[in-house]
């Protein structure tokens, strides 16, 4: 089975049991209201369905389009758009006819769905699987560190001992932090073997985002090159796989970073470069091409043999601690850096179904699924409390603005905001999914 093919089934079988749980979490508030749930659906059955059986007063279906799914409830001014129901007196079954406590409660029950199962998934991964992490121990060379992170007084062999005064478990973790936490001072051991205590500035984490920098540390690997690419400069130069940098005009290499330090990205400048190849040593002259590169890389191969190395186990009151900890960092940091959405360069970014899909794995693997599942399930339950109608979170506003006030909306003022709140939608969808076929297209 092809890639893309793992990566579509896993998405629909995720998002169908997300959206069917999320669903549930309207359905039973609903139902223990005594409100009548005329339809429950998986996607959209524009025109016709795939399947539906009517069980009691609720037709339980599945529609033909993947965009999402519903639950039609009586006296409810949602995308049915049921203009001649709304039209009638009230009964006393509907969702018009409950006290807006309850119907708050209804609303709210799918983002609540939603924030359980993500971090029951969390909790479920740390019991079954454990976690693993990557410590000091397991990087011994520390970390190369960019440019940006070095004017803040890092270097490259540096490893962190903590953050604002806190131990990292999984050192890695220390990129996540720049980005989305309100990192103050880093506790770094030097190469040398000295401690200092780093000052970072509040606005790191928008410099890595304006400088695509999302990992500006590193485990630090060995200067062997892995990969020739194609039409560069370096396969033509006599590079081999498997030779190792020892050294640029003259300055000894002992990383790859250093070599990544001493060739700039000036176009059409030439280098002398002495490479190991066996038990032998060579010398190659290459210039770079019009966009500053030579063509080699390493792509990481000996920084994945490092990461992950510490496995922890954990108890079943372990996981349950750490899972709500992990799904409540989780949530915090996707709305940190939802931030970024409303900047020009943050909106060409946005994903739609094919970046969703690019969080699965290419092979199968259940740990991965369930964890992508549970991210997931964090992001729909965020996107679907805002602020905006035919969303969940508008028609919670609008509530909260009836208990506040003691007024009701009008059906006619509901109508115009649930169509546009629909084109909004609509609107996103189809940006998102245009970004996706223009990076696929000219990335």
């Amino acid at each position: 089975m092809s890639p893309f093919a793992v990566k579509a089934i896993q998405l629909l079988l995720s998002l169908s049991l997300l959206i069917v749980l999320h669903e549930l979490g309207h359905f039973i508030p609903a139902k223990l209201f005594k409100t009548r749930v005329e339809k429950f659906y998986l996607f959209f059955d524009v025109k016709f369905s795939l399947f539906k059986k009517k069980i009691g007063e609720t037709v339980y279906g599945i529609g033909w389009l993947p965009l999402g799914g519903y639950v039609k409830i009586s006296g409810m001014i949602d995308e049915s758009m049921d203009k001649e129901q709304m039209a009638q007196p009230p009964q006393p079954w509907e969702f018009r006819s409950k006290p807006a406590w309850q119907r708050l409660i209804i609303m709210l029950g799918g983002v609540t769905v939603n924030i359980i199962v993500g971090f029951v998934i969390y909790m479920g991964i740390l019991y079954f699987y454990g976690r693993n992490i990557t410590t000091n121990e397991d990087i011994p060379q520390g970390f190369a560190v960019t440019q940006q992170f070095k004017d803040y007084g890092f270097r490259d062999g540096d490893h962190i001992l903590s953050v604002n005064g806190e131990p990292l478990e999984d050192v890695m973790e220390i990129n996540r932090y720049m980005f989305l936490r309100d990192v103050s001072k880093v506790e770094v051991k030097h190469d040398d073997g000295t401690v200092e205590t780093i000052s970072v500035p509040e606005d790191a984490g928008t410099k890595m985002f304006q400088n695509d920098t999302h990992f500006p540390f590193i485990p630090r690997q060995s200067a062997t090159i892995d990969t020739l690419i194609p039409d560069y400069p370096a396969i033509e130069a006599g590079f081999q796989k498997g030779d190792k940098i020892i050294a640029v005009n003259g300055q000894p290499v002992q990383y790859y970073n250093d070599f990544q330090n001493l060739v700039s990205s000036e176009a059409n400048t030439e280098y002398t470069i002495v490479v190991a190849r066996g038990n032998q040593q060579d010398t190659l002259r290459v210039t770079t091409n019009e966009d500053g590169k030579i063509g080699v890389n390493t792509f990481g191969k000996d920084i994945i043999s490092q990461l992950g190395k510490t496995k922890i186990k954990y108890s079943l009151g372990e996981s349950i601690v750490g899972g709500f900890g992990y799904g409540y960092n989780t949530l915090k940091d996707y709305v940190k850096q939802f931030k970024y959405v409303f900047t020009s360069k943050g909106a060409t970014q946005v994903g739609g179904f094919g970046a969703i899909g690019n969080l699965f794995p290419d092979a199968w693997d259940w740990q991965s699924f369930w964890a992508t599942t549970a991210l997931i399930s964090i992001i729909l339950a965020f996107m679907n409390i805002l602020p905006i109608p035919a969303l969940d979170g508008g028609h919670v506003m609008f509530l909260l603005y009836e208990i506040v006030t003691g007024r009701k909306p009008g059906d006619k003022f509901m109508e115009y905001a649930q169509m546009v709140g629909f084109f909004i939608l609509i609107a996103l969808v189809l940006f998102a999914n245009v970004n996706d076929i223009y990076r696929w297209l000219f990335e």
